[in-house]
Protein backbone atom coordinates (compact mmCIF):
# COMPACT_ATOMS: atom_id res chain seq x y z
CA UNK A 1 0.00 0.00 0.00
CA UNK A 2 1.44 3.35 -0.97
CA UNK A 3 0.99 6.42 1.16
CA UNK A 4 -0.60 9.60 -0.14
CA UNK A 5 2.74 11.44 0.19
CA UNK A 6 4.92 9.03 -1.76
CA UNK A 7 6.43 10.54 -4.89
CA UNK A 8 5.07 14.00 -4.07
CA UNK A 9 6.61 17.34 -3.29
CA UNK A 10 4.76 20.00 -1.35
CA UNK A 11 5.43 23.74 -1.71
CA UNK A 12 4.65 26.24 1.05
CA UNK A 13 1.46 28.17 0.29
CA UNK A 14 0.65 29.96 3.54
CA UNK A 15 2.16 30.35 6.95
CA UNK A 16 0.73 31.59 10.24
CA UNK A 17 2.72 32.71 13.28
CA UNK A 18 6.04 31.40 11.91
CA UNK A 19 7.93 34.57 12.89
CA UNK A 20 6.76 34.24 16.51
CA UNK A 21 7.80 30.57 16.51
CA UNK A 22 11.30 31.42 15.20
CA UNK A 23 11.56 34.30 17.70
CA UNK A 24 10.71 31.91 20.55
CA UNK A 25 13.49 29.58 19.32
CA UNK A 26 15.92 32.49 19.54
CA UNK A 27 16.43 32.88 15.78
CA UNK A 28 17.98 36.25 14.91
CA UNK A 29 16.14 38.88 12.86
CA UNK A 30 18.12 38.40 9.61
CA UNK A 31 17.56 34.64 9.61
CA UNK A 32 13.88 35.13 10.49
CA UNK A 33 13.44 37.54 7.56
CA UNK A 34 14.94 34.92 5.24
CA UNK A 35 12.84 32.17 6.81
CA UNK A 36 9.69 34.23 6.26
CA UNK A 37 10.54 35.18 2.69
CA UNK A 38 11.13 31.71 1.21
CA UNK A 39 8.55 29.15 0.12
CA UNK A 40 10.30 25.84 0.76
CA UNK A 41 9.44 22.53 -0.86
CA UNK A 42 9.09 19.44 1.35
CA UNK A 43 9.50 15.85 0.21
CA UNK A 44 9.26 12.67 2.30
CA UNK A 45 10.73 9.43 0.95
CA UNK A 46 10.88 5.91 2.33
CA UNK A 47 13.72 3.54 1.46
CA UNK A 48 13.33 0.23 3.28
CA UNK A 49 12.92 1.26 6.92
CA UNK A 50 14.64 4.63 6.52
CA UNK A 51 12.77 7.83 5.87
CA UNK A 52 14.32 10.97 4.48
CA UNK A 53 12.64 14.33 4.78
CA UNK A 54 14.07 17.04 2.54
CA UNK A 55 13.22 20.71 2.89
CA UNK A 56 14.62 22.82 0.08
CA UNK A 57 14.48 26.51 -0.74
CA UNK A 58 16.58 29.06 -2.59
CA UNK A 59 18.18 29.83 0.78
CA UNK A 60 19.06 26.37 2.14
CA UNK A 61 18.39 22.67 1.72
CA UNK A 62 18.27 20.24 4.61
CA UNK A 63 17.64 16.51 4.72
CA UNK A 64 17.04 14.45 7.83
CA UNK A 65 17.22 10.67 7.60
CA UNK A 66 15.66 8.55 10.31
CA UNK A 67 13.97 5.33 11.34
CA UNK A 68 10.66 5.61 13.15
CA UNK A 69 11.01 5.44 16.93
CA UNK A 70 14.81 5.85 16.91
CA UNK A 71 16.42 8.99 18.29
CA UNK A 72 18.83 10.79 15.96
CA UNK A 73 21.01 13.90 15.93
CA UNK A 74 19.70 16.78 13.86
CA UNK A 75 21.03 20.18 12.95
CA UNK A 76 18.02 22.40 12.35
CA UNK A 77 17.76 24.92 9.50
CA UNK A 78 18.60 27.67 11.98
CA UNK A 79 21.75 25.85 13.11
CA UNK A 80 20.60 24.41 16.46
CA UNK A 81 21.76 20.93 17.42
CA UNK A 82 18.92 18.80 18.76
CA UNK A 83 17.99 15.18 19.33
CA UNK A 84 14.88 14.19 17.42
CA UNK A 85 12.57 11.22 17.39
CA UNK A 86 9.89 10.63 14.75
CA UNK A 87 6.79 8.46 14.83
CA UNK A 88 4.11 7.90 12.20
CA UNK A 89 0.39 7.75 12.86
CA UNK A 90 -1.37 6.95 9.58
CA UNK A 91 -0.24 9.74 7.24
CA UNK A 92 0.86 12.00 10.11
CA UNK A 93 4.57 12.30 10.90
CA UNK A 94 5.22 13.46 14.47
CA UNK A 95 8.68 14.81 15.26
CA UNK A 96 9.79 15.62 18.81
CA UNK A 97 12.90 17.81 19.01
CA UNK A 98 14.75 17.72 22.32
CA UNK A 99 17.24 20.46 23.13
CA UNK A 100 17.42 23.83 24.90
CA UNK A 101 13.97 24.59 23.53
CA UNK A 102 12.03 21.36 22.99
CA UNK A 103 9.51 21.59 20.19
CA UNK A 104 7.07 19.36 18.38
CA UNK A 105 6.50 19.31 14.63
CA UNK A 106 3.44 17.50 13.33
CA UNK A 107 3.23 16.99 9.56
CA UNK A 108 -0.14 15.82 8.31
CA UNK A 109 0.13 14.54 4.74
CA UNK A 110 -3.03 14.63 2.64
CA UNK A 111 -3.69 13.86 -1.01
CA UNK A 112 -3.04 17.42 -2.21
CA UNK A 113 -1.61 19.21 0.78
CA UNK A 114 0.64 19.00 3.80
CA UNK A 115 -0.27 20.77 7.03
CA UNK A 116 2.67 21.33 9.36
CA UNK A 117 2.02 22.43 12.94
CA UNK A 118 5.05 23.60 14.93
CA UNK A 119 4.63 23.95 18.69
CA UNK A 120 7.06 25.44 21.19
CA UNK A 121 5.67 26.16 24.64
CA UNK A 122 2.58 28.33 24.12
CA UNK A 123 3.58 29.31 20.57
CA UNK A 124 1.97 27.47 17.68
CA UNK A 125 2.68 28.00 13.97
CA UNK A 126 0.72 26.40 11.14
CA UNK A 127 2.21 26.13 7.66
CA UNK A 128 0.17 24.83 4.73
CA UNK A 129 1.89 23.31 1.69
CA UNK A 130 0.23 22.33 -1.61
CA UNK A 131 1.28 19.30 -3.66
CA UNK A 132 3.21 20.35 -6.78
Amino acid sequence: MTSCWEGKKYKLEKSENFDEYMKELGVGMVLRKMGNSVSPTVELKLDGEKYSLTTSSTFKTSTITFKLGEEFDEETLDGRKVKSICTMDGNTLIQEQKGDKPSKIVREFKENELITTLTLGDIKSVRVYKAV
